[in-house]
């Protein structure tokens, strides 16, 4: 009916086709026209490559055809026609080597000969840059790859978190690297033909040659790579990576504590001693049993006392004027720690025994007086035993009267005061640890005196217990 609108409508839809004929097929029918292929250049490996000719004569059009031949991945490629360099990447000097300056336990210190690139023009920062990786895998040799490198393990990463949710703390930090400092900058992206910089986790930033990297592990490998970056035009070029092992953490010396050695300790609170004294025991007989007694010398010194063995941390308490015993039991050898709390120095005296059986300590170390047995030239003191027969001594010194230090030091031992000062020494038992209480009149003093009294159980085994010191005055008048 409309045979004009027929034919129009025909011609338009052919002229459509010819133009998309035409611009789809005009490579198509060079390829597999008469015209010959002729290789000019290949290159297999995977840094930066550059190809610089003159023009091919017998061609005109060049191919170029990039194949991976493991996995899926990106590349940069930039064609530049014209003598002379393009300007476009960075410059290298001479020796694009990285140096280790310097190699800490949680540091190191790199430097390198600057790029002639990185200048400093009327005080404006240049576009120039260094950006600085490291790695626990390997060295990269360009930007480019350690930045798919990086995309590649974090997508291993999240396909791990996936698989198994609950491993994911443990994951990551196993992975505990500069990489995984960048949860967004490296999401799978659309490609870009100008390449522009982005940040792949550098842990330096900066237009100096020198970098110090921190926050290390000990003892561990790490690869290091300097990239010298255009990030105006997206470009970089890569200097020679190295790597480095930190130094191992230092561990404090273990001395060895022999069955009924008694060992002085002094600590410090300060800085050079934070990890405190160790001690090793090892225990005979096939119960590995023993029996750990340890005390300050003052009323006012701290001590914190960690037990372990293999690794694992058996017991941790605080150690003060009291008298501290720790039973040993199931491990063939100890690790005993002291370490100061309080300022100031102190003074701890650890001393191990093999012993079969938790030991049996008094209710209570105080002494007691009684006023109205007090006599001019006599005292009656009492103090709490235990169900195990035991031998106790008393001592007395004389002190002036208006003195303030009426307590005796608790490191001194009963053996080294003289021999004047031990009143008498006798055995106690009893086995009812409710009516386990002795007592003991001690005569022959002076009437109108201040006196200080201690009591020792000396055992067979461990240190001897000293009671807390007593102060009695005789009367003056009877």
């Amino acid at each position: 009916c409309f045979p004009d609108r027929e034919k129009t409508r025909k011609k338009n839809i052919f002229k459509q086709k010819q133009r998309d004929t035409t611009y789809k097929s005009m490579p198509e029918v060079w390829w597999r026209g008469s015209g010959r292929e002729g290789r000019i250049y290949t290159y297999t490996g995977n840094a930066v490559d550059t190809y610089t000719g003159p023009a091919y004569a017998p061609a005109s059009i060049y191919i170029l055809r990039l194949k991976s031949n493991e996995q899926d991945t990106q590349v940069s490629v930039y064609l530049h026609e014209g003598p002379g360099p393009s300007g476009a990447f960075p410059e290298l000097p001479s020796d694009p080597r990285v140096h280790t300056l310097g190699v800490g336990m949680t540091s190191v210190t790199l430097n390198w000969a600057p790029s002639s690139s990185v200048v400093v023009k009327d005080g404006h920062r240049p576009h120039h840059e260094y950006c600085i990786l490291v790695n626990h895998k390997h060295n990269y040799r360009s930007l480019c790859a350690a930045r798919e490198g990086i995309r590649k393990e974090i997508q291993s990463v999240k396909k791990r978190q996936r698989r198994d949710k609950q491993s994911k703390e443990i994951v990551w930090a196993t992975l505990k690297d500069w990489w995984w400092r960048q949860p967004d900058a490296l999401k799978n992206r659309e490609s870009s033909t100008t390449d522009k910089f982005e940040d792949p986790g550098c842990v330096c930033r900066d237009i100096e040659s020198v970098c110090t990297v921190s926050d290390l592990l000990p003892d561990t490998q790490y690869y290091f790579d300097v990239f010298v970056v255009d990030r105006v035009n997206g470009t970089s070029a890569a200097y020679t990576g190295t790597f480095a092992r930190t130094h191992e953490e230092a561990h404090p010396a273990v001395t060895s504590l022999r069955e009924g050695q008694v060992k002085w300790v002094t600590l410090s609170e300060d800085a050079s001693s934070l990890q405190g004294d160790q001690f090793q025991f090892k225990p005979r007989g096939w119960q590995q049993n023993g029996l750990l007694t340890l005390h300050t010398c003052n009323s006012t010194s701290k001590v914190k006392v960690t037990v372990s063995s293999k690794g694992l941390t058996l017991t941790s308490q605080e150690v003060g004027h009291q008298l501290a015993q720790i039973w040993l039991h199931g491990a063939p050898s100890y690790i005993i720690q002291l370490q100061a709390l309080a300022p100031g120095s102190s003074s701890t005296i650890p001393k191990a025994y093999h012993r079969r059986a938790v030991p049996v300590f008094p209710a209570t170390l105080q002494i007691k007086s009684f006023n109205k047995l007090r006599t001019c030239n006599s005292v009656t003191l009492a103090w709490m035993g235990t169900e195990e027969r035991s031998l106790y001594c008393v001592y007395r010194r004389q002190i002036p009267l208006d003195s303030k230090h009426t307590s005796t030091d608790r490191c001194i031992d009963p053996e080294s005061r003289p021999a004047n000062e031990r009143v008498l020494c006798k055995y106690f038992q009893e086995l009812n640890p409710r009516r386990a209480v002795t007592t003991a009149v001690i005569g022959e003093l002076e009437p109108g005196m201040l006196y200080v009294f201690d009591v020792y159980l000396m055992r067979r085994w461990g240190l001897p217990i000293k009671y807390h010191s007593k102060t009695v005055r005789t009367r003056s008048e009877c």
